[in-house]
Formats: C-alpha cells, sequence, structure tokens
C-alpha cells in the first residue's frame, strides 16, 4: 500500500474512530501531498531565495557606502571640513535613524501600499524595501569596525601614497571586514528571516503559500509548521556557512 491508497483508506474512517497519530498524518498529507502542495513550499522558497539576496545586494552596497561616507567625514582634519561631505553625511544619519527607528512591517507597508501602490512587482518592492532597512543597520556594522581600527593603518597607507579609495579597499576594509563579520552574518539571517514579512503586501514567497494551503484545508497549523522547518533549516545552512568563512578567517590570521 502507498501513501495515497494509506490516505484514502484512512479518509474512508470515521474521524472519532482514527488514532492520533492517524489524525496526524492525514493533516500532514492534505498540507504537503494533496494535490502537489509541496510544489507550492518550493515555489515560495524560490522566492524567498531571489528576494533575500536582492535584498542582501541592494542592503550591503548601500551600507557599505553610507559607512565610508560617515568614517570620511569623522575623520576630517579640523580646520579641513568639506561642506557637501557634511550635507551628505547628514542625509546618511537622517537616513540610518528613521529606518532603524521605525518598525519593518511599517516600512514595508509604506513602500508596497504608498510609494509602489500602482505596482504589481510585490516581490521586487519587497525585496526593495528589505534591502534599504537592511543597509541601515549593515552601515553602522561597518561603521562599527571601521572605527575600531587603529588609525595608524589608513596613515600608513596614505604614506605608501595610496588614495583615500585605495586606502580603505585595499587595507582598511579588509581587516574590518574580519571584525564584523558575526555582527554581519547575523544581519543576514535576519533579513531572510524578514522576508516572511512579504505577505503582509501581496508578496508570494512561503507564508503565501502557506497561508494560501491552510485556507484551502481550514487546517493551519502543519503548513505553517513546514514554513517553520524550512526557514530553518535555511538558518542552520547559513550558520554553518558563517562559521566555516570565521574558521578560514581565523586559520589565515594565524598563518
Amino acid at each position: 500500500m502507498n501513501i495515497d491508497q494509506l490516505f484514502e483508506s484512512l479518509s474512508s474512517i470515521p474521524k472519532a474512530d482514527l488514532t492520533f497519530w492517524q489524525r496526524i498524518f492525514l493533516r500532514f498529507y492534505r498540507a504537503w501531498f494533496e494535490a502537489d502542495r509541496w510544489q507550492s513550499y518550493f515555489k515560495g522558497l524560490g522566492v524567498t531565495l531571489q528576494v533575500t539576496v536582492i535584498a542582501l545586494s541592494i542592503g550591503v552596497a548601500l551600507g557599505i557606502l553610507v559607512a565610508i561616507i560617515r568614517v570620511a567625514h569623522d575623520q576630517q582634519r579640523p580646520g579641513s571640513r568639506s561642506l557637501l561631505l557634511g550635507a551628505v553625511n547628514w542625509v546618511c544619519k537622517i537616513y540610518v535613524t528613521v529606518i532603524r527607528g521605525t518598525p519593518m512591517t511599517v516600512q514595508l507597508l509604506i513602500w508596497g501600499l504608498v510609494i509602489f501602490a500602482s505596482s504589481r512587482e510585490f516581490n521586487l518592492v519587497g525585496a526593495l524595501g528589505l534591502g534599504i532597512n537592511s543597509g541601515a543597520y549593515v552601515a553602522e556594522i561597518i561603521r562599527g569596525g571601521l572605527m575600531s581600527l587603529d588609525p595608524g593603518q589608513a596613515e600608513a597607507g596614505r604614506s605608501l601614497g595610496l588614495g583615500y579609495i585605495d586606502t580603505m579597499r585595499f587595507i582598511v576594509i579588509p581587516q574590518a571586514f574580519k571584525a564584523v563579520l558575526p555582527a554581519l552574518g547575523n544581519e543576514f539571517i535576519v533579513l531572510l528571516k524578514d522576508t516572511s514579512l512579504l505577505t503582509i503586501i501581496a508578496g508570494k514567497e512561503i507564508v503565501y503559500f502557506a497561508k494560501s494551503i491552510g485556507a484551502n484545508t481550514y487546517d493551519y497549523m502543519f503548513p505553517l509548521l513546514i514554513t517553520a522547518i524550512m526557514y530553518l533549516c535555511l538558518v542552520l545552512i547559513l550558520s554553518w556557512l558563517q562559521s566555516k568563512m570565521e574558521g578560514r578567517l581565523r586559520a589565515s590570521d594565524r598563518r
């Protein structure tokens, strides 16, 4: 007897006569196997990963840019401050303060229902909102790493004839990256989990399909439990990759 035949056999039995494990099997079958619903979960998983990559790219690029601007402003010599850099730094501070001071849910609703109210590209709008939110946190993480380095590192680069950008690129940022990797890894994990919020603006990720399946089967327990397990597996994979990268960086420091 295969799993489909077992389901049909148990479905014909009155619910009161079923054992606890038989009822669990029926509920799981309806949430995963019936009508090939497992395909919906993996379709949502694909969207989740796609949104995560887009948002991560936006967040890292924006975070590095904001961090470098703020560090460059703070490291200016007295008496030689740039008004343009000061104005851009002020904009960056406002951006970081507003994004970090307001809930992610509210930000996504503003992006989806106000700024891009006429757009049907819910996933891309969500990815943009997540990326801009993540950029503020990445900026502070990287800025903290850059400011924690000995100023002599940058001075040594300049003494070798390197400009500010080359000094940051070849000397300062590689060293800061090692210091901030754990915090960045945690931020990326949070970003992955925050993709579940896309459902509030009709983004079609895992939670969207889990809610749809729950509405069809009148049973939300197993669709949401399956969703939680899929997110947990993704987080465990990211955590493992992060630990491997940290181990390689520590090994390179000992050489």
